[in-house]
């Protein structure tokens, strides 16, 4: 009898939970054995149980699934991870992959895109849309390098969501754990990446690019 795929959710809106459990469990071999709404348990859980693949929200309260992401890949560096996000492809999946994820979704696909991604996934292999692949490819054509945050690590990605979310240097380093002036560096390094001046410059692209 084949295997199987043991699958954890995360993601804060239960209907939604409900939703992907019900179109998931149609399949003859995958299921839905545990969720979460939040991203401290969903670690907690991973590092507790055994489970074969996380479907990962990339808004979650507090840490960003992102965040949530690279802190799954050092406690299992091999369990495969779904990103399925509200947020547009062009905006996220490539970094996403660059982070370790599989593949990458947005919500509006259809529940036949979704099995197909996570049978793809559950084999060991990447899963990346036709749209996706289109747009790396036209990328690839034009010589273009991308959106100015694509320049960024993703430490770097995250303390300027952190400035343009209006957290102080302060709670930033405590919560990266790191120093004041550690965080000042990366501030510095950024503006000059972005080839921004000010704090009201981020904020004002990472609101117009929704990478909040």
């Amino acid at each position: 009898m084949t295997k199987s795929t043991r699958i954890i959710i995360a993601d804060d809106h239960m209907i939604f939970r409900e939703g992907l459990k019900q179109i998931i469990d149609k399949s003859v071999n995958m299921c839905v054995v545990d969720e979460t709404g939040d991203g401290a348990e969903l670690l907690a859980k991973i590092r507790k149980e055994e489970y074969d693949l996380i479907i990962l929200d990339i808004t979650l309260p507090g840490r960003s699934g992102l965040d949530i992401l690279s802190d799954i890949k050092s406690i299992r560096p091999k369990m495969p991870v779904l990103i399925l996000s509200m947020h547009p492809e062009e905006q996220y999946a490539l970094r996403a992959l660059r982070s370790g994820a599989a593949g990458y979704l947005t919500k509006g696909c259809s529940s036949r895109v979704l099995l197909e991604a996570l049978q793809k996934i559950a084999m060991g292999k990447k899963y990346v849309s036709a749209a996706m692949a289109e747009l790396l490819a036209n990328r690839l054509d034009s010589g273009s390098d991308g959106p100015l945050h694509e320049r960024l690590s993703d430490r770097e990605f995250q303390v300027m969501r952190m400035i343009a979310g209006g957290a102080p240097p302060k709670k930033i380093a405590a919560e990266l754990m790191v120093g004041i002036k550690t965080v000042n560096t990366y501030r510095t390094r950024i503006l000059q990446k972005m080839q921004m001046k000010c704090n009201a410059d981020l904020t004002r692209y990472v609101i117009e690019q929704n990478l909040m």
